[in-house]
């Protein structure tokens, strides 16, 4: 019987299995080295809490307006025959800005004077027939109900003539009333009809800015009025030119929000104002809001967990971080008010919290107080 002979197509098998089994024993050695080492701390940069002021000074925009304006406007109606007055121009009490045609007026006036002319013939007569019948009642020659007669005559004919003189002091107002006169020293800021123009009384013609004060007035949101401190003094400045500066006072708060802004009209009275602050002019105001201690951290530290607002917090011993829910009172532009929560000399992660999970170690890049 032959001796058995192997087969050399066998023996290259068996030894591409013998190196596959021994690359493979390899690699899971490699991957069985690579799942013992530990995870690298993860970075991240943190805070410190503590308390303090978390007031926050708040800047708005408004402009300079006058603290009194007054509309000037005809107390009767007419036709403009002149205009004297333009916006931007100074004027001063009894100055004369604008006339109506005054021929319906005089007509007026030589109607009244008529009347009382004609009362006061009346009057004559009524007295001298009065004059007659009470010297013919002294002597006994007229009788009681000719003369009580005279005498109610000459009453009727005095009212009469006191009825014309007050028709024509009325037409002599209405004929003055053709003229528009100022009644305040100031500035004309606005003006609404023109020569030619036919107006109704009370129609405003001109706006007049008083000269006795100056407001800057803002639009001012709810959040700020709560925290504006009772009585506070203002720093105004202009807008184009920050140098110059002026104090005000609150002096009125609009007590139903604008229906579009949903915002308050605030009206500040100008402690002596400097003349750069002309109306009109666009100005700035800087106001330190009321907060008290509190616990304010970067918006940035927030995160959340089961839909309410948390932090990350830092373990100073083990350096691993914690997730912690927290109450937040109210967020201003980059902060955010604690209200509870937190405590003072806790350490919260303030960036990197999206990459983090509970028991993760980190390394501090920075920890700022």
């Amino acid at each position: 019987m032959a001796p058995c002979t192997p087969d050399p197509r066998a023996r290259g098998s068996a030894c591409a299995l013998v190196l596959v089994s021994a690359l493979a024993l390899l690699l899971a050695g490699c991957n069985q080295e690579a799942k013992t080492e530990p995870p690298q701390p993860r970075p991240v940069r943190t805070v410190t809490v503590e308390k303090g002021k978390v007031g926050d000074a708040v800047q708005l925009t408004g402009d300079i307006r006058a603290e009194n304006e007054v509309n000037l406007a005809f107390r009767v109606g007419g036709r403009i025959i002149e205009r004297k007055g333009g916006v931007g121009d100074k004027v001063e009490p009894d100055q004369v800005l604008a006339k109506l045609d005054p021929q319906d007026e005089l007509n007026g006036v030589r109607s009244a004077q008529a009347a009382l002319n004609a009362a006061r013939g009346q009057e004559v007569e009524a007295q001298n027939n009065f004059d007659r019948q009470n010297h013919l009642m002294e002597r006994g020659f007229t009788t009681r109900a000719i003369f009580d007669s005279a005498k109610q005559t000459l009453q009727t004919a005095q009212a009469r003539v006191d009825d014309a003189t007050a028709q024509l002091d009325i037409a002599e107002d209405r004929l003055s009333f053709t003229e528009l006169k100022a009644n305040v020293e100031g500035t004309i800021t606005a003006r609404s009809a023109e020569a030619g123009e036919v107006v109704q009384p009370g129609q405003p013609i001109f706006s007049v800015a008083r000269q006795d004060g100056r407001d800057a007035v803002f639009d001012v949101p709810a959040q700020v009025l709560r925290g504006a401190p009772p009585d506070s003094v203002v720093t105004i400045a202009l807008a184009d030119d920050p140098s110059v500066t002026a104090k005000a006072r609150v002096r009125t708060v609009s007590p139903q929000a604008d229906p579009v802004t949903r915002t308050f009209q605030v009206r500040l009275s100008l402690i002596d104002h400097p003349e750069a602050m002309r109306l009109g002019a666009t100005v700035t105001g800087r106001l330190q809001l009321e907060g008290g201690a509190g616990i304010s951290i970067p918006a940035s530290a927030l995160t959340s967990i089961d839909r309410q607002p948390a932090v990350w917090i830092v373990d100073p011993q083990n350096l691993t971080v914690a997730l912690r829910n927290v109450e937040v009172q109210r967020f201003d532009p980059a902060t955010a008010i604690i209200a509870s929560g937190l405590e003072p000399g806790d350490v919260v992660v303030t960036a990197g919290v999206q990459a983090l999970h509970p028991g993760q170690k980190v390394r501090l890049l920075g920890v700022t107080s």
